[in-house]
Parts: C-alpha cells; structure tokens; sequence
C-alpha cells in the first residue's frame, strides 16, 4: 500500500463531497432530490473504502463498512462513530427500498446533518495525513 493511494481515496472524496453539497443546496423537486440522495450513497462508500485504505496502510484490516468505521474511531481517524454509522444504516435504506416518506427523511438528515459532517469528516482526514 502506497501512501500516494490515501491521497487519491481522499481527492475522490472530497469531490464527492462538493458533488453531495452542490446537489443539496439546488435540489427542489423530487428527481433532484433522489439524486441528492444517489449521491450520498456514493459519498458514504467513498467514505469507508477511504477509511480502509488509511487503515490498511496503518496496518489494520478491515472488510466492511461498519467494520472500518468502527476501526477508524478506535484509531482515532474519525471522532464519532455513531453518526457515520447512522450514514451507513439510511445509504443501506435508500439502497434496498424505496417509499416516498423514508425517502423524505433521509433527504433532510442529508441536507441539515450529513453533508456538513462529511465535509468535516473529510478536511480532518486531509488535515491528519499531511
């Protein structure tokens, strides 16, 4: 594992951020919306595959979302497991099935909770690998 590899999983998730950002301050009808929603299902795999990558070049392996979120809290590459494990729980929702009222929600928590912390997350992650 090169560390050049961190710095390239973490480019592509700070792009999804921004993506994930951009999609939530324009998005008014409810196509826009489940696009929104599309996007943080990518940016919260992003996320975790970065987790693991920093993780494997520490030398600690993990296989699965929940698994390398809750080694990077217990590495101290994240501050709060809990939230990115609620992230994981409404992507694995708006994966597996669809109805207008989860779909409503799950677009709020994006909008007033989960894009702000993915940016932290993230300019943390940057700012802990330079």
């Amino acid at each position: 594992m090169k560390k050049s590899e961190i710095y390239l999983s973490v480019k592509k998730l700070e792009n999804a951020v921004k993506s994930l950002k951009e999609a939530v301050s324009i998005a008014q009808t409810d196509l826009e919306k489940d696009g929104t929603i599309q996007r943080f299902e990518f940016t919260v795999e992003l996320l975790w595959k970065t987790l693991k990558t920093i993780l494997l070049y520490n030398g600690v392996e993990c296989n699965n979302p929940r698994t390398c979120i809750k080694e990077a809290f217990r590495n101290r590459i994240i501050e709060d497991d809990e939230i990115l494990l609620d992230m994981l729980e409404d992507r694995n929702v708006s994966t597996c099935m669809y109805d207008e009222i989860t779909s409503v929600e799950i677009f709020e928590r994006i909008k007033n909770v989960y894009s702000d912390i993915l940016e932290n997350i993230t300019k943390s992650i940057q700012s802990g690998i330079k």
